[in-house]
């Protein structure tokens, strides 16, 4: 009788909640833990950015913030469960740029990026640095792509795998500049870095955090960041608009989102909390660690930016033939 009437009360308390007006329940927000997906595996930017924010939240909003894991299918898994959740504000989702380009990768996705879901925030970008492997006699890029017009089908470059943001970044160098070279796909970084180092395959785009030390110790020649301006970590080198290719960008980013749906002011206060986070001395200080670089954003400017994201890397992944079933 007791666990029938609690049954009961609970079920006429959510009945009350759902018939709340909205700014009710964003003032009643949270009322229970927040449950925060993670794209990736534990151990990557996304999954050290999830749990760094994750933690500062707690004391922020007052409720345990719980890290959910669900790796797989290049985060289309995470992306499906996130479409699936209430639309109140405590499932969340840590992403990273792949969800743009996912969205044009893969067929038949059981959600639309930008139908199914509510950009929050976007925490940080990260800077790839284009590098060479020192045996050949490439110093610049203007160098590679005067050698990749001179012998067409011939240059290869390497990635952690088909349809990653330093894959895609290779097949936007490929567009803008109009060469043709061929890609080499690896099951991650490492492998990658260690055949362009010995010259098994000429250049990639890696992450600048991996590349600065391999960089340093001259086991790979630097050729320019894709940022728009240069990056800390290899402040020699140039941009790749500097190093001769115009308006060339690609930077991999951190971001947070939630179902479609969510009420407008707990966006705004999600968004407000964690833009009061970043810029912590020891929130940068671990995350910095990752490559990353930090920016200030509305919600409605990081859902132009998503949209913008999703138009570029959709003309890029057309172009170059890439998918994934």
């Amino acid at each position: 009788m007791y666990l029938q009437r609690a049954f009961l009360l609970g079920g006429a308390l959510g009945a009350t909640l759902g018939a709340l007006p909205v700014h009710a329940q964003s003032d009643a927000y949270p009322n229970r833990p927040i449950r925060m997906i993670v794209m990736y595996p534990p151990g990557g930017g996304v999954d050290l950015a999830a749990r760094i924010i994750g933690q500062k939240l707690v004391a922020a909003l007052g409720q345990q913030v719980i890290i959910d894991n669900r790796g797989g299918a290049g985060g289309n898994i995470s992306m499906q469960l996130l479409a699936k959740a209430p639309a109140d504000g405590h499932t969340l989702l840590m992403a990273g740029g792949a969800i743009a380009i996912n969205h044009t990768l893969y067929r038949n996705l059981p959600f639309d990026t930008l139908r199914d879901f509510t950009p929050i925030v976007r925490v940080a970008s990260t800077v790839y640095a284009m590098v060479a492997s020192p045996t050949q006699n490439v110093r610049s890029v203007k160098e590679l792509i005067a050698l990749a017009k001179a012998q067409p089908g011939k240059l290869t470059f390497a990635s952690a795998g088909v349809g990653a943001p330093p894959h895609l970044a290779g097949e936007l160098l490929k567009m803008t500049a109009g060469v043709d070279m061929v890609h080499v796909p690896y099951k991650g970084t490492g492998p990658a870095m260690a055949d362009v180092m010995t010259g098994q395959v000429n250049w990639m785009f890696s992450d600048a955090l991996a590349a600065a030390p391999q960089i340093a110790g001259g086991r790979l020649r630097g050729l320019a960041v894709t940022s728009t301006k240069r990056f800390p970590l290899v402040p020699d080198l140039p941009t790749m608009i500097e190093a001769g290719v115009p308006g060339f960008s690609a930077t991999g980013w951190t971001a947070l989102l939630g179902p479609a749906g969510i009420p407008r002011p707990i966006v705004t206060r999600l968004n407000a909390e964690v833009a009061k986070v970043l810029p912590l001395p020891e929130v940068k200080e671990k995350l910095a660690g990752d490559g990353s670089e930090f920016g200030n954003n509305t919600a409605d400017e990081f859902a132009a930016y998503l949209r913008e994201e999703i138009t570029k890397w959709a003309k890029v992944v057309k172009a170059s033939g890439a998918k994934v079933e």
